[in-house]
């Protein structure tokens, strides 16, 4: 099964976009918008009106031993239509 959606982004900035009707999920390299509008219009049964997309680069670490390898991820940006709310942002 392919995973698209892999979790919310809940920080004090996605909070206040998510007043005006923007919310950020971390979803899967791979993904692309369109699985991406469509995964949230079914798991959240909201319509969606555009999707943006940015892949997050990690940065490098310095340890004792050496440099570690950085993680990246994709973020995906949901703007949903008119009247339109996802209940988990809202602690209800």
């Amino acid at each position: 099964m392919y995973y698209v959606i892999k979790r919310p982004l809940i920080t004090e900035k996605n909070s206040m976009m998510a007043e005006k009707g923007v919310y950020v999920f971390e979803v899967d390299r791979d993904a692309n918008k369109t699985a991406i509008k469509q995964a949230v219009e079914k798991y959240f049964r909201v319509k969606v009106q555009s999707v943006n997309t940015s892949i997050c680069r990690g940065r490098m670490k310095r340890t004792r031993v050496g440099v570690s390898k950085p993680v990246s991820w994709k973020k995906a940006l949901v703007r949903l239509k008119a009247g339109e709310k996802i209940t988990l942002f809202e602690g209800a």
